[in-house]
C-alpha cells in the first residue's frame, strides 16, 4: 500500500501564504523603487546637460569679448571665454570642438579626468550618433553617457561645437547598491514575517485546536465538554455552533438515556407480574386459566400505554414532533367533548366554544387535552363534574388559545402543582382506582412546551382541579382556493 507524504499544517499553510504576499509586494517595492532610482539620475542628467546648451545659446546670442568689449569675432574665442567660466559637475565633460583647427577646448568634472579617463572623442559609434542627432545617450565602456550638442554657424558653416556629456555610472552605481540594500532590508522583513505570521497562525487556529482536543474529549459517556468561546469573529461562531452541536447531543443522549431509564424503571413491574403469574398458570383451574388470561391481557394492555407514551416523550425533543397547521378550534372543541363522552359515566359540561382558527398540531392538541380529560375522570367519581371550554385569551401580550378542564375531585395540593408534570409523578387522592405510569402529564408538558405554550394546574385544593393548556394562536394562514369551477363557452347555432 503506497502511503501518501502528509499535507503540511493549516498553520504552514498559513505562513507560507503570507509569506508568500508579503514576498510579492516586496519584490513589487524594490522594481518600482530601483526604477524611481534609475530614472532620477536619468532626468537630473537630462535636465543638466539641457541647461548647459541653453546656458551656452544665450551666452552666444548676447556674449561680449571681455578683452574688446564688443562681439565675438571668433568661434574659438567664444568658446574658449565659456568654458573658462564654466565650473562642470562632477560626472559632466564640456568639450569645445574646432574642426577647422582641429583643436578642442575642455573642461571635466573631477570624476571624468585623469590620464585613464574615457575620451568621447575616439568612440566612433558615439561621434556617429553625434553628426545624426543633438541629443542622446550612448552606453560606452565608461557607462551610460547622456549627451548634448549645439553647432556654430557662421554664414552658413559650421565652425564650432560645444558638446555636453553627462556620465550616470557613479549615480546608476548608488542606485544599484539602494536597491541592494533594500533586497537585504526585505529579506529581513520576509523574516520577520516568518515569525509574526507563525505567532499570528498560531493564535487564528487556537480555537480549532480547542475544538480538536474538546472533541477528542467527549464520549459516549462524557458530553459535557465545552470550547471556551471569546469575541464574534468566524473562529468564535464555529466555536459557538460546534457548542451547540454538542448540547444537540448531550441532550439526544440523556433524552435516550432517560427513555432506558424510564422503560426500565416501569416495565420492571408488569414483565415480574406476567413472569409470575405464567409460571403458575399451569398449576390453575380451567376458570382460573381464563381469570388469569385476563389479567395478562390488561396488563399487557398497559404496558403498551407506557410504552407508547415513553415513545412520545422521546419525541418530545425533535423538530417535527409538532406540525402545525390552521385548526378551527370550535370544530376541534365539539370533537374533543364528543370524544369525552366516551371516556367514563360523567357529568361533561362544555361551557364554552372558541370561534376562530389557530396555527396549532390538531392530533397533538386533541392528545394533550384527552390527557387531561382522562386525568380528571381519574380523579372524580360517578356523578362529577367535569367541565370543558375553549376561549381565545391574550397571554402577556400574546394572542392564544386556552383550554381548560376542570373537575370536583379532590384536586391537587399546591406543593404537587409543578411536580405532576414530571415523568412518573403522580398526583395525591386519586379517587377511580385506575392507577396510571405517571407519564400522561408529562406528554401533556411536552406538547404544551413544543408549541411554545405552557400548562398549568389551579383551583383550591379539596374542591377540584382546574388544568389550563393555553397556546399561541400562530401565523394564521389564509386559505387557498385550489377548487376552481371550470366554465365552458357554449356555441348555440
Amino acid at each position: 500500500m503506497i502511503r501518501r507524504p502528509a499535507s503540511p499544517s493549516a498553520r504552514w499553510r498559513i505562513v507560507a501564504w503570507m509569506v508568500l504576499v508579503m514576498a510579492l509586494a516586496l519584490a513589487v517595492v524594490v522594481v518600482m523603487v530601483r526604477g524611481l532610482l534609475l530614472t532620477s539620475v536619468a532626468t537630473r542628467a537630462n535636465n543638466d546637460v539641457s541647461q548647459e546648451i541653453g546656458e551656452f545659446r544665450t551666452f552666444a546670442d548676447d556674449g561680449i569679448d571681455p578683452e574688446t568689449g564688443r562681439t565675438f569675432t571668433s568661434t574659438a574665442r567664444m568658446l574658449e571665454v565659456y568654458l573658462s567660466r564654466q565650473q562642470p559637475g562632477s560626472t559632466e565633460l564640456m568639450l569645445g570642438v574646432l574642426p577647422l583647427e582641429g583643436a578642442v577646448i575642455e573642461q571635466r568634472g573631477n570624476l571624468v579626468s585623469g590620464p585613464d579617463v574615457y575620451d568621447p572623442l575616439t568612440d566612433p559609434v558615439l561621434m556617429q550618433r553625434m553628426e545624426q542627432a543633438s541629443t542622446g545617450v550612448h552606453s560606452s565602456v565608461a557607462g551610460t553617457i547622456r549627451w548634448g550638442r549645439i553647432d556654430i554657424e557662421v554664414n552658413g558653416r559650421v565652425e564650432g561645437s560645444l558638446l555636453v556629456l553627462n556620465f550616470t555610472e557613479t549615480e546608476d552605481q548608488e542606485a544599484e547598491d539602494a536597491t541592494r540594500i533594500l533586497i537585504l532590508v526585505a529579506l529581513g522583513a520576509l523574516l520577520v514575517t516568518v515569525a509574526l505570521s507563525f505567532m499570528a497562525a498560531g493564535q487564528i487556529l487556537r480555537p480549532l485546536r480547542l475544538l480538536q482536543q474538546t472533541a477528542e474529549e467527549v464520549s459516549d459517556r462524557d458530553l459535557t465538554a465545552r470550547i471556551p468561546v471569546r469575541g464574534n469573529d468566524d473562529l468564535a461562531r464555529l466555536a459557538r455552533t460546534f457548542n451547540s452541536m454538542l448540547d444537540r447531543l448531550e441532550s439526544a443522549f440523556d433524552a435516550q438515556q432517560q427513555f432506558v431509564d424510564d422503560a426500565g424503571h416501569e416495565l420492571r413491574t408488569p414483565i415480574t407480574a406476567i413472569r409470575g403469574h405464567l409460571e403458575l398458570l399451569p398449576l390453575k383451574t380451567p376458570a382460573g386459566q381464563a381469570e388469569t388470561i385476563t389479567l395478562l391481557t390488561s396488563e399487557l394492555d398497559r404496558m403498551s400505554r407506557i410504552v407508547n407514551d415513553l415513545l412520545a416523550l422521546a419525541k418530545a425533543d425533535q423538530p417535527n414532533f409538532v406540525q402545525p397547521d390552521n385548526t378551527d378550534i370550535g370544530e376541534l372543541t365539539l370533537d374533543l367533548d364528543a370524544l369525552a363522552q366516551a371516556l367514563a359515566d360523567r357529568k361533561w359540561t362544555l361551557t364554552h366554544i372558541a370561534d376562530g382558527v389557530a396555527v396549532v398540531d390538531r392530533q397533538r392538541v386533541t392528545q394533550a387535552v384527552l390527557q387531561l380529560l382522562a386525568n380528571a375522570v381519574q380523579q372524580t367519581v360517578v356523578g362529577d363534574t367535569i367541565r370543558l371550554s375553549s376561549e381565545f385569551v391574550d397571554a402577556d401580550g400574546v394572542p392564544s388559545v386556552r383550554f381548560t378542564v376542570a373537575d370536583t375531585g379532590p384536586g391537587v395540593r399546591p406543593e404537587d402543582r409543578d411536580r405532576i408534570f414530571q415523568r412518573f409523578a403522580r398526583g395525591q387522592g386519586k379517587t377511580s382506582g385506575h392507577a396510571g405510569a405517571g407519564l400522561g402529564l408529562a406528554i401533556v408538558h411536552a406538547i404544551a412546551i413544543a408549541h411554545r405554550g405552557s400548562v398549568e394546574v389551579g383551583g383550591e385544593y379539596g374542591e377540584g382541579a382546574v388544568f389550563t393548556l393555553t397556546l399561541p394562536v400562530g401565523d394564521v394562514r389564509q386559505p387557498v382556493a385550489d377548487d376552481l369551477v371550470d366554465t365552458e363557452k357554449v356555441t348555440v347555432g
